[in-house]
């Protein structure tokens, strides 16, 4: 019995190897405007949907937007079709979920377009659907820290309600709690939808955060840097002094491990 459990473990560990992210593969559409025609995407993000993707945005399927664990999430999609698609593919942001169950993404007409060799831009996008293969990669934003948005509806002492912003790394933020800052008792957050996390009763004074996010094959939690201000004010944004930029680990079949032309 041991001499079978020791062959099944090695074969387990030759047939996976250790990466950031499985290659998968699925089909994606597009949507015919680069900028967001309506700001009600269910990620939460508004009128800075456009400015956080910089127009490389995409609506994902419920099994990858997880109840909005993945808003902000970013995702190398690469068309399979060589003779219209070059070999690089494009690298997008979601803001939003569909139910299409033909495709996994539908991405914005820049990102689709972004994937057409020279002079095959058109022609790619008379194209309904692609096959793609796509990664989820690290989102980069170059001198941008985790943000905190107070959403509109936040009002003292019924109501606090945060926009994360600018969720760097590869990781999903798992959970949320708030604390006021003299003191360490932690009370968490409840996830309203997308990247929206809101607590009823909120403490009065200054207010410290901390994250729960995935870490290779651990979860660890990372404490915000700067505190919200006691005269905190709905619409306002603030720094939290941190970057996260932790990668999720997982194990793919050797021939799924990255993307590669």
């Amino acid at each position: 019995m041991a001499l079978f459990l020791s062959l099944l473990f090695f074969l387990l560990i030759s047939y996976s190897t250790a990466c950031d992210r499985c290659v998968h593969r699925s089909k994606a559409t597009h949507y015919h405007y680069d900028v967001p025609v309506s700001y009600g995407s269910t990620c939460g993000y508004g009128k800075l949907e456009y400015e956080i993707s910089k127009g490389y945005f995409a609506a994902v399927v419920p099994s990858l937007y997880k109840e909005g664990a993945t808003c902000g999430a970013c995702y190398q999609v690469r068309c399979k079709n060589k003779t219209l698609c070059n070999s690089v593919g494009s690298k997008v942001v979601v803001t939003d979920i569909h139910y299409n169950n033909g495709t996994d993404f539908v991405l914005s007409r820049k990102a689709f377009s972004t994937m057409s060799l020279r002079g095959k831009t058109q022609q790619l996008l008379d194209i309904d659907s692609i096959n793609v293969e796509y990664k989820r990669i690290p989102c980069e934003y170059k001198n941008k820290n985790l943000l905190v948005e107070i959403v509109e509806w936040s009002h003292k002492p019924e109501v606090l309600a945060i926009k994360l912003l600018y969720q760097g790394g590869q990781t999903d933020i798992l959970a949320v709690n708030i604390a006021q800052v003299e003191l360490h008792k932690w009370s968490p957050m409840i996830r309203n939808f997308g990247a929206i996390w809101y607590i009823p009763n909120v403490m009065e004074g200054a207010l410290k955060l901390k994250m729960m996010v995935t870490s290779g094959y651990n979860k660890k939690w990372i404490s915000t840097k700067y505190a919200l201000p006691a005269d905190w004010n709905s619409g306002n944004i603030y720094d939290t002094g941190i970057q996260i930029k932790d990668i999720i680990m997982e194990n793919c079949p050797p021939q799924n491990c990255g993307l590669k032309p």
